[in-house]
């Protein structure tokens, strides 16, 4: 029989040897990047040589397989990238001090699709905040996430939105992960949500931690649901989501400040923040939205969903339409 104090015991020491592991794996990423920046920068230094070249590369290549047989990474292909590493941010004071934090697959993944120093900066940033693997990074950015939070960040929020210290919301969530019926409900959606949870967090922050489907709140002797209820770990406060699949209309603001006012009587605790509530349509028009949220005093965005991943050129061209941003032509980021 396990007793409770052996119990504590063990999670003690099962946390301590998670934490060193981590710990160990974290030091030995910041070596390895430290070594791909330093063959980059003697690389680099070599390139100005009239003896630099593909032959040059080979050799390099070869005598590097002879030394250390079996190693990975090191033939001409991983030379180029760790040259183009250290190349791409030897004058970047921003990212410097973060480039160590993330891993090599992260890297590479943003030294291929990233066509900006802005963009660049914006996903290095986010992995480290998110903590992305590389497959998860190259679905954000396969999803116009970096175009979509720009976007984002350019409307007119509502007042209540924009007072808050953080806002982790988008304009638009691209949920291409759903499996759903051609002529699909609101119940659809949900509990596809529900079976792709942790798809859904990655879409809308890791930050978001799930409580309940079809949340109970009593008001008045009836029973309401909200759609999806979470906590967000940033904002220190209830998050409430209404699912619509058809177009945005004014009266699901209404309903929305009432599950928030319900909230925020009945389940907050005495250290969270006041409840904030997303209302997620297939749909909206913008001038319709402002119109029906600008009396409330609600902590609440309307946005849109996509059901597959969008036309990237589409946002690119959006993006650059509203903060006048000069697009590079196709293929030239990989130059």
């Amino acid at each position: 029989m396990v007793m409770r104090n052996d119990l504590t015991t063990a999670g003690s020491l099962i946390q301590i040897i998670r934490q060193s592991r981590q710990n160990a794996l974290k030091k030995v990423n910041e070596e390895l990047i430290s070594m791909y920046w330093h063959v980059g920068e003697y690389l680099s230094s070599e390139s100005a040589k009239a003896s630099f070249g593909d032959a040059y590369i080979d050799s390099i290549a070869e005598q590097i397989q002879d030394a250390f047989p079996g190693i990975k990474g090191f033939n001409r292909r991983g030379l180029y990238r760790m040259k183009k590493f250290y190349e791409t941010y030897k004058d970047d004071e921003f990212v410097t001090t973060l480039l160590s934090q993330i891993s090599w697959s992260n890297h590479l993944v943003i030294l291929s699709n990233a066509r900006t120093e802005e963009e660049r900066h914006f996903y290095i940033s986010l992995c480290v905040k998110e903590n992305y693997s590389a497959r998860e990074l190259s679905r954000q950015i396969d999803s116009g996430y970096y175009e979509r939070y720009m976007l984002s960040k350019e409307k007119l929020l509502p007042e209540p939105i924009r007072s808050l210290k953080e806002n982790p919301f988008l304009d638009s969530y691209v949920i291409e992960f759903l499996d759903l019926p051609s002529n699909f409900k609101e119940t659809d959606l949900r509990k596809g949500l529900i079976r792709n949870m942790k798809d859904f967090i990655l879409e809308v922050g890791k930050d978001f931690t799930f409580i309940d489907e079809e949340y109970r709140v009593q008001v008045g002797g009836s029973d309401y649901k909200i759609d999806l209820l979470f906590f967000h770990r940033g904002l220190q406060c209830l998050v409430a989501f209404e699912l619509k699949i058809g177009e945005f209309k004014p009266e699901y603001i209404s309903k929305m400040d009432f599950y928030l006012e319900a909230l925020d009587r009945q389940k907050k605790k005495e250290n969270e923040k006041p409840s904030v509530g997303m209302i997620l349509c297939a749909s909206k028009d913008d001038e319709v939205v402002e119109y029906a949220m600008s009396r409330t005093l609600s902590p609440l965005m309307v946005a849109e969903y996509q059901l597959q991943l969008p036309d990237k050129s589409v946002l690119q061209k959006k993006l650059q339409e509203l903060i006048n941003m000069p697009l590079l032509e196709s293929g030239e980021a990989d130059a």
